[in-house]
């Protein structure tokens, strides 16, 4: 890991702040992009709380927004980001085979209008910065309007997850291995 990681007396006023707030939130934990984060107090507040809504508050089901967070793993390999949001599909209902394809780069049987959408949308973002105007209809037509937006928030959070995680060399916990290859 590339960041120290603080206990409570090292941190300023501030940054006891925002972990507390964090511990307080939804999550009940600071996880590891927040605490690297603490440099910018600012930034790990507001960071936060965008978080809390993406994760938590938006339109559209766990099961979609897994599916999104995973891809954004995928692309990014992004170990940490992939190890916990994998158990977070499972229990929000992604099926293993998909899980599995996307850890091997390749489109997972989706039946479902919705998550195809999800899944589409959020390769072409990813992998080409853009999104071609039928599958943008497709995803309107799934999610809505709100949804379309909202899954944006969640793959620009979730590329700033995963970038701070890769930067800051921030590894899986003890005695787990990793599941993407390269």
């Amino acid at each position: 890991m590339r960041t120290k990681p603080m206990n409570h007396d090292e941190m300023t006023p501030a940054q006891q702040r925002v972990v507390a707030a964090a511990i307080a939130g939804k999550r009940g934990t600071a996880p590891p992009p927040l605490l690297a984060w603490l440099q910018s107090p600012e930034m790990a507040q507001r960071a936060q709380h965008l978080g809390e809504f993406v994760r938590y508050e938006t339109s559209l089901p766990p099961r979609l927004s897994e599916l999104a967070i995973l891809v954004t793993a995928r692309f990014w390999t992004s170990h940490y980001e992939w190890y916990a949001h994998k158990r977070e599909s499972l229990k929000a209902g992604i099926e293993a085979a998909v899980i599995e394809a996307i850890a091997r780069r390749e489109k997972p049987a989706l039946a479902d209008a919705q998550a195809l959408a999800v899944y589409e949308f959020s390769r072409a973002l990813h992998e080409t910065h853009n999104v071609p105007q039928a599958l943008f209809d497709k995803a309107v037509q799934a999610l809505g309007e709100q949804g379309v937006v909202e899954l944006i928030g969640i793959l620009g959070y979730y590329t700033l997850i995963s970038m701070t995680l890769n930067t800051f060399e921030i590894g899986l916990p003890a005695g787990e291995k990793t599941e993407l290859q390269p």
